[in-house]
């Protein structure tokens, strides 16, 4: 059984924790503000510079939600202080990354380019270096929205198992098939 909602949320310094009395959880701080609606079977409460969670009941699904509001509070805090950054590799011959504003251009080796729109919350920024694979850098406080669209990018062409071509998040370490052997 998972312990973590008992677990206190450590706010630093110039972090503001707002509670609303329908349960809306408002979390500012220097890199902008993040809010979340919590089920009314979790109570919420700051003191001390810790933000506690408690539940209502025992029953499974309260148990669960617990530690669940538990990790997004603590990701709110986090993504307003540090913020949160994924970065995607294109593995490929001939596949380029290229951000026009808030537009991703993607040339994966199919027959068109690929035109992505990313969020205004999420900036995007593209590097391309002679001999190396381009790199897509994705930068947000709010961690669900920025893995929603790294998942989505990482749609548009999923590694595959035997030669490793596609998008892969940086550091990520693919199990590759053994080809064809030749028959004798």
């Amino acid at each position: 059984m998972s312990r973590i909602g008992y677990s206190p949320v450590e706010l630093p310094e110039k972090v503001s924790v707002n509670i609303n009395k329908d349960n809306l959880v408002v979390v500012k701080g220097p890199l902008g503000e993040l809010s979340e609606k919590i089920d009314p079977r979790i109570t919420v409460m700051v003191e001390d510079n810790q933000v506690n969670l408690s539940r209502s009941s025992e029953d499974n699904q309260t148990k669960s939600m617990h530690g669940l509001y538990r990790s997004l509070v603590n990701n709110m805090v986090e993504g307003v202080t540090k913020g949160f950054e994924i970065k995607q590799e294109l593995v490929g011959v001939g596949f380029r990354a290229e951000a026009r504003g808030q537009i991703l251009e993607l040339s994966l080796g199919y027959s068109h380019d690929i035109h992505f729109e990313i969020p205004p919350e999420v900036k995007v920024e593209t590097k391309t270096e002679r001999r190396s694979n381009p790199i897509i850098t994705l930068k947000s406080i709010d961690k669900q929205l920025i893995g929603q669209v790294a998942a989505k990018i990482r749609s548009f062409r999923k590694p595959e198992p035997y030669k490793g071509k596609g998008i892969k998040f940086v550091g990520e370490q693919l199990r590759k098939k053994a080809g064809k052997s030749a028959g004798v």
